[in-house]
């Protein structure tokens, strides 16, 4: 067993580790109060409105913790998530609880301390998302089965049991925790008489508890998540970008503390060779959670997050990560050694400075320019108010339902206003992550939709995740369901990079009956071209189609700021032929043309773009591509 046994005078101060807690801690309860509820935070909040053992894609932990924080303090974001950041706050207390038998209190400290110097790890509670109590969860599970493992105590077998249950509610991939346990217990062979101890078995059978929620619902409705997790979600075909996964994971890592990491994997693995069990214990743990996702990655899912799964590998080799540094130190390089930590810590800092950004979009757009900053967690807000005020701007009859192109704009109004009716026609999203199911058992998708006594409809589109196919298959899906569709507000936030269209319509009426469909304008830039350097006076041309209504303007946008306005004059019968042009009522005057002074811009990059507004109002960004100014 390892051990320190350094004099207390040189035990480290628990004053260092704690003011950095408390800071990181302080941080991440600021943004927690400031940040929108993101994608899948929203589906786990809305999740908590149903309850049910399991939902489509995971068991029932992150929508119960979601559930009894709104429950607990309120309808907010950060209500949302106060139990998933006290969970993801205590990590440090957990290595440092994982560590003092075997490492002392010196070392057990300093693993506290490099817990926040992983931004993975320092960063977890901050998102309501179910890696937070899966690795609460792992980390009491690991800490169980090592004290039983030690002391052969029947009581922490059953506390093991239980943690282990609790994680395997909480995540599929939980499971990589209890087969590391049986790996260990089997080629242990001073531990092989605890296969003989009542206390494993009944721990064991608790533990097993755990797969209830998930095999329930997956007999239930035909193995549906373990589909989503095990084949609809992966290619399992080669993909050449998932060798990029160890670099991936550096990066986010710290190269340094990557590389410490690692050291630290292959030093416990020869140290169990020569007999040491409990380093062998961490070494299978952290093994299993980052050979697996190292091996898979080249055939597994690379069009999602996945950067956190093999968080669970690194922490508990932070046990034993403050002998690997003492270790570099000795034989190669101080400097490296308290480089590792250091780097590490601005690597935390960077993470959640990367993801506070959404807070502050519109301060910060003015210095990094459009089409940078997530907006993932911002603008919801914004949206909900402009709903409010439907009722005072147009004239909508009294009852109506809501229906959304995306299931996190349904679940962010459902938020917003819980007395709300939001259905949505989502047939894209909701399969690609694995909610589709979950939507029809809710009677929240189109069948029950278009089953409601309540005819009128109000539509809304989140335009800026749309390109111009996805946002024509959206409308012509919504225009064979509901006639008239008629457009009738936008909500353009952060300069174009957030947009949303609202439309009124009824269903139950045939589609010929009813007005043309409001599809979005097509429009395409044919000068200047992509990444050319401007100077004097230069032309601004090119062509828009807007399907049934016409363009009423054309805007020339430098920066997002509108710098000349043209009008449709040219004739062009190419555009009519090739891209089915005669949709719109002005054909064949589709083409633009618009002369710019450059010299009125200062020298500099710059984004041009073209924004149509239709002959309803309706505006739509496109053409953009970057340009320099030198005059």
């Amino acid at each position: 067993m390892m051990t320190n046994n350094a004099p207390t005078r040189n035990v480290l101060s628990p004053l260092p580790v704690a003011a950095l807690l408390l800071l990181i801690t302080s941080i991440k309860l600021m943004l927690a109060w400031r940040l929108e509820l993101y994608s899948d935070e929203i589906f786990y909040w809305q999740a908590s409105q149903f309850p049910a053992l399991a939902y489509s894609d995971l068991p029932f932990m992150a929508a119960l913790l979601a559930g009894l924080g709104s429950e607990l303090l309120g309808n907010t974001p950060l209500a949302v998530r106060s139990l998933f950041l006290l969970m993801g706050s205590s990590l440090p207390l957990l290595i440092y609880w994982l560590a003092l038998p075997l490492t002392g209190q010196r070392d057990a400290l300093t693993s506290a301390l490099l817990t926040l110097c992983l931004p993975m790890a320092a960063f977890l509670g901050l998102l309501a998302v179910p890696d937070v109590p899966m690795i609460f969860w792992g980390m009491l599970f690991l800490g169980m089965l090592e004290r039983a493992t030690r002391t052969g105590h029947s009581g922490y077998w059953l506390a093991a049991g239980v943690m282990a249950a609790m994680g395997l509610s909480s995540h599929y991939r939980f499971v990589l925790y209890p087969l590391a346990a049986v790996v260990y217990l089997l080629i242990a062979t001073d531990h092989r008489h605890y296969w003989k101890s009542p206390g494993l078995w009944l721990g064991g059978l608790i533990g097993l508890c755990g797969f209830i929620p998930a095999l329930s619902f997956n007999l239930m409705h035909d193995l549906s998540g373990l589909d989503y997790h095990l084949v609809d979600r992966h290619p399992w075909q080669f993909q050449a970008e998932g060798l990029m996964h160890p670099l991936i994971q550096a990066v986010i890592v710290t190269p340094l503390m990557y590389a410490a990491l690692w050291y630290t994997l292959w030093r416990t693995f020869l140290q169990g060779r020569e007999g040491d069990n409990r380093a062998t214990l961490f070494m299978l743990f952290a093994l299993f959670n980052l050979g697996v996702y190292l091996l898979l990655s080249p055939w597994s899912d690379t069009t999602r997050t996945t950067l956190h799964w093999p968080l669970s590998g690194y922490l508990p080799l932070l046990v034993f990560l403050p002998q690997t540094l003492r270790h570099i130190a000795n034989q190669w390089s101080a400097k490296a050694a308290i480089s590792t930590p250091l780097l590490g810590l601005l690597g935390t800092f960077l993470v959640l400075a990367g993801i506070g950004s959404q807070g502050f979009n519109q301060q910060l757009q003015t210095l990094v320019g459009n089409d940078v900053l997530s907006n993932k967690m911002a603008g919801w807000q914004p949206l909900a108010e402009k709903i409010e005020q439907l009722d005072q701007q147009h004239a909508l009859p009294a009852e109506r339902l809501y229906v959304t192109d995306n299931y996190y704009t349904a679940a962010q109004l459902s938020f917003k206003f819980p007395d709300l009716q939001v259905y949505t026609i989502d047939e894209d999203k909701t399969i690609r992550d694995g909610r589709a199911t979950q939507y029809a058992l809710w009677q929240r998708h189109t069948p029950a939709l278009m089953q409601h006594d309540i005819d009128n409809i109000v539509f809304i589109t989140e335009d800026s995740t749309l390109d111009i196919d996805e946002k024509t298959t959206v409308m012509q899906l919504a225009c064979s369901l509901f006639q008239p569709l008629n457009f009738i507000d936008q909500l353009t936030l952060f300069n174009g990079d957030k947009r949303f269209s609202i439309y009124y319509g009824q269903k139950g009426y045939q589609t010929s009956l009813g007005s043309p469909c409001p599809l979005p304008a097509l429009t395409w830039l044919d000068q200047p071209a992509e990444d050319v350097t401007l100077s004097g006076t230069v032309t601004i041309s090119g062509w828009s189609i807007v399907p049934g209504f016409g363009a009423r303007e054309i805007k020339v946008l430098l920066n997002r700021q509108s710098i000349a306005t043209a009008s449709r004059q040219i004739h062009r019968e190419d555009v009519v032929q090739l891209m089915n042009g005669d949709s719109d009522p002005d054909a064949p005057v589709l083409g633009f043309e618009v002369l710019v002074d450059t010299t009125q811009f200062p020298n500099g990059r710059y984004e041009l773009a073209i924004e149509t507004v239709s002959g309803t109002g309706q505006l739509r960004l496109s053409g953009q591509r970057r340009i320099s100014i030198r005059n």
